[in-house]
């Protein structure tokens, strides 16, 4: 097999060692697509090491073909077109991951798109409707919103009956979050979100990936027994918080994150969206925006490219047919 190693500041697509023999509740997958997150970035960089026991290779999901099928699973054959989440190696011509981590692919999608489900999606029901316990109604404030991340949370809660405010650093980019839905939209190039977001109503719910001194602006437009959910650092893990704010509003921070979770946590959520959003991926009614895809062996310059946050949507690498 074929995989992407890490060299330094460099990236090359190498001959590696095969997998030895598959765990009895394992498929192995021949990889077509896979797709580029942030977690990779911080991977690649020395600043987010795999959880113990996890391939050290990048790529969090993958979309591809079932080439083996561990003796102890049922619902899978070979040949069968399944996406998949991992907690690393999807930058590789093959993986092998726990079947309870494997969804057949939606109804109507190709390998490409069905790249671009796993790990958003994942993410986005996890916080909105796990973590948050979001109910019909409740208000969302999205920060980030542009990155494939941001995209599939704005079509998940506004099906689900609950509007979005939407913040990114780019016009054309809000313009993008609105059409998926976002009824409320901030510029974060324009100063702070506090006054529009107020004017909006305030938020019963906030799923921040930027943390640092975003956290004691989110506590001025939560409203009370809200919940902010922070889900990475891209402002600095360091924050202001006001304790006497949370106390008397019942405020909650939450910490979450998907990839070191139990297979058994990441089933679960995987089987909830089985039964909640495959069916609106198969109708049509929300989708991955896929804002380009590359050949692994450009996956330096697709990684380069959300890095300096270009994309709107997700970044898929093509590994084969």
């Amino acid at each position: 097999m074929k995989a992407i190693k890490v060299n330094g500041d460099s990236l090359s697509w190498e001959t590696c060692d095969d997998f030895g023999e598959l765990p009895s509740d394992h498929l192995e997958i021949d990889v077509v697509w896979t797709a580029v997150n942030r977690a990779d970035l911080m991977q690649r960089a020395g600043m987010y090491a795999p959880p113990p026991g996890a391939s050290n290779i990048l790529g969090l999901e993958v979309s591809g073909r079932v080439a083996a099928v561990g003796d102890a699973v049922s619902g899978f054959e070979i040949g069968d077109e399944v996406c998949a989440l991992l907690t690393g190696g999807g930058y590789a011509t093959k993986v092998v991951v726990p079947a309870a981590q494997v969804l057949p692919i939606p109804k109507g999608y190709s390998l490409e798109k069905a790249a671009a489900v796993p790990e958003v999606f994942a993410t986005a029901w996890l916080n909105l409707y796990e973590e948050a316990r979001l109910k019909p109604g409740e208000k969302v404030l999205l920060h980030a919103a542009a990155s494939g991340l941001g995209t599939a949370v704005i079509q998940l809660a506004t099906a689900f009956g609950n509007p979005v405010f939407a913040t990114a650093g780019d016009d054309a980019k809000l313009e993008i979050c609105r059409k998926l839905g976002a009824s409320g939209v901030w510029n974060r190039k324009e100063g702070s979100f506090i006054d529009a977001v107020k004017a909006w109503g305030g938020v019963d719910m906030i799923l921040d990936p930027v943390g640092g001194n975003y956290i004691a602006d989110d506590q001025k437009v939560l409203n009370a027994d809200g919940r902010i959910v922070l889900i990475g650092l891209l402002g600095g893990r360091y924050a202001e918080v006001d304790l006497g704010v949370m106390l008397v509003k019942g405020h909650r921070l939450i910490g979450s994150t998907l990839r070191s979770r139990s297979v058994d946590d990441k089933a679960r959520v995987l089987q909830a969206l089985y039964r909640n959003v495959w069916p609106l991926l198969s109708a049509g009614q929300i989708e991955p925006l896929i804002d380009s895809n590359w050949p692994i062996e450009k996956a330096a310059e697709a990684m380069d490219y959300v890095a300096a946050n270009k994309n709107i949507g997700k970044v898929l690498l093509q590994i084969a047919e």
